[in-house]
């Protein structure tokens, strides 16, 4: 956009130039059109005179005819030595008297006519006129080579169009050097544009900007800020609605759980429940003293619905606060990636254990720059992700370290490995996606889990990518964070 305005700009510029070289060209023609027309009438007040210098025929045969040259022609020869001559003809073409270079067709009638003759590399203007003279009936011819016409004719490339050529050169670099300066701020102001983050919408400097585009600068503004406001807007609302619903299902979920261990507890596995607040029905089965009865079964049904419903709640608030813009008032600080995989390791322990899982550790004393809660999510995420869905005696290892980049210097990573399903090669951009799962997978989610870890690693300015474990099988999740 700024690159095709500077050049209408600079064509815009440069034309009406070149239309004021061609006036000045048409110009310096009519000038010379009107000294010439000065020369060819000074000329023709010259042709009676030059008749009037034949006095008398010649005295014998073969002779020229007597001639004296009147005060005005001897004068203008003198004046233009080298570059005037004159001729005196019979009616027949032949010379008598002057230079035989000045040359023209015999007139048919007296009037004075004018043609151009080419002699000595000088073009000059010619004279001739027919007449009555002393010696009879002759042609006269009078040359003249200093006609500003004929000059500027032959030098037209040297002294006229070289000059305005090159002046337009040197205006048209002066004027791209100008008008590309002239547009340095406004380039610099698109650039700043282009590059930035989708998530910045902070306002742009008014004060900084060209006062032409300011309006521009002030509408943008304006609709960053609406933007914003309606980006804030949806945060809010889920992070909100996010909080409002963590309280009422950790106590659905509390409840649920003691029943389910109640339910584990007691033989036969068909018991009545116990009145929590009031002995709210859940699923009805049977009726025994107004209590309904429960299995063991639905009892877990229950608990699974539950504990998805708190995960996905939990999930939404740690999305919603996964945002650049909330984070801009919260400084970061210097993290430790091996002490956090090692509290994660505690954390997952039991659950691994439960499923039949081998989860390791193979770290390295690293750190990166972040927000420690915000790194703890993604690990989060991805340590129970590699749980769900791998099978009964598999492995999930957790690494963190140094690593070489594919170029450029080493890079700080974290890494989760497992051995389960994996991802499809084709389904690894859509699985970062929020709310989508590959089609068959096995297991009860979200959707959200890789969507909430690859949101807080562009937070952290690092590239989150899934890739095939060594056997050929299951799924590394790495996450490679710029030093």
């Amino acid at each position: 956009m700024t690159s095709d305005l500077r050049n209408r700009l600079l064509l815009m510029l440069v034309l009406p130039l070149c239309a004021l070289a061609f006036v000045g060209v048409w110009l310096d023609y009519r000038s010379a059109d009107e000294a010439a027309s000065r020369h060819d009438q000074r000329l023709l007040r010259l042709l009676p005179a030059l008749s009037d210098s034949v006095l008398a025929p010649p005295i014998r045969d073969n002779e020229p005819p007597l001639m004296l040259l009147a005060p005005p022609v001897d004068e203008f020869l003198r004046q233009n030595a080298g570059f005037a001559g004159y001729s005196v003809r019979d009616v027949k073409g032949k010379l008598l008297l002057g230079d035989a270079w000045v040359h023209s067709a015999v007139p048919t009638t007296q009037a004075p006519e004018f043609h151009s003759v080419e002699f000595g590399g000088v073009t000059y203007r010619v004279a001739v006129q027919r007449g009555r003279t002393g010696a009879g009936e002759m042609v006269v011819a009078l040359a003249d080579g200093s006609d500003p016409r004929q000059q500027w004719a032959q030098q037209l490339l040297l002294r006229v169009l070289l000059p305005n050529l090159v002046l337009v050169a040197a205006a048209a670099l002066a004027i791209h050097w100008a008008v590309r300066r002239a547009f340095k701020p406004l380039v610099e102001l698109a650039e700043a544009v282009e590059h930035r983050s989708p998530r910045d919408l902070s306002p742009i400097d008014e004060a900084a900007s060209p006062a032409e585009v300011r309006p521009l600068v002030h509408s943008l503004n304006r609709l960053f800020a609406l933007v914003n406001a309606q980006a804030e807007g949806q945060r809010r609302f889920v992070a909100d609605a996010a909080h409002q619903l963590r309280t009422p299902l950790a106590g659905l979920q509390a409840q649920v759980e003691a029943w389910a261990m109640m339910a584990k507890a007691a033989a036969p596995p068909r018991m009545p429940l116990p009145d929590f607040d009031k002995q709210v029905p859940l699923a009805q089965e049977g009726r025994a003293q107004g209590a309904i009865v429960l299995g063991v079964d639905q009892i877990e049904k229950l608990r699974n619905a539950t504990r998805r419903t708190s995960q996905l709640a939990h999930q939404l608030l740690a999305l919603s606060r996964a945002d650049a813009r909330s984070l801009d008032a919260q400084p970061p600080q210097r993290v430790d990636l091996k002490d956090l995989c090692e509290t994660l390791l505690e954390t997952f322990l039991d659950a691994a254990t439960g499923k039949g899982l081998d989860l390791g550790l193979d770290v390295q004393p690293v750190h990166v720059t972040g927000h420690g809660w915000l790194l703890r999510e993604l690990l989060s995420n991805l340590v129970d992700n590699a749980i769900k869905y791998t099978p009964a005696g598999g492995i999930v290892t957790i690494r963190c370290g140094m690593r070489q980049g594919r170029a450029g210097p080493p890079r700080v990573f974290v890494e989760v490995e497992d051995d389960g399903p994996g991802v499809p090669e084709a389904e690894r951009t859509r699985v970062m996606q929020r709310f989508y799962r590959v089609p068959g997978t096995v297991g009860e989610g979200t959707g959200l889990g890789l969507a909430i870890a690859d949101e807080i690693a562009r937070v952290h300015r690092a590239s989150l990518t899934l890739g095939t474990g060594p056997a050929g099988h299951g799924l590394v999740v790495t996450v490679m964070f710029r030093l």
